[in-house]
């Protein structure tokens, strides 16, 4: 029968992933951080592998976003659509 810990709540979760990219260099390798961290708070590793794995996923589309929001925000002022006119 294997050990079951319980899982992260949300705000312990997201306290872990940081301190997951604070400490990876000081580890091996990002699993044996992972594995380190999650030990020290209590949650299971797969919880906080996949909490990892998702704030990489958030970090990518919020890259994304700003790429399209400079690229249009350049686009504007060569057009020189970004400024109203006022009376």
């Amino acid at each position: 029968m294997t050990k079951r810990t319980a899982p992260f709540s949300p705000e312990v979760c997201e306290g872990a992933v940081r301190m997951v990219r604070d400490h990876e260099g000081e580890h091996g390798s990002p699993l044996s951080a992972i594995q380190s961290i999650a030990a020290r708070s209590g949650g299971s590793g797969e919880t906080l592998r996949n909490g990892v794995r998702q704030s990489e996923r958030e970090s990518c589309k919020l890259r994304q976003a700003n790429e399209i929001l400079r690229r249009a925000s350049a686009s504007f002022a060569r057009a020189g659509l970004g400024r109203r006119s006022r009376p």
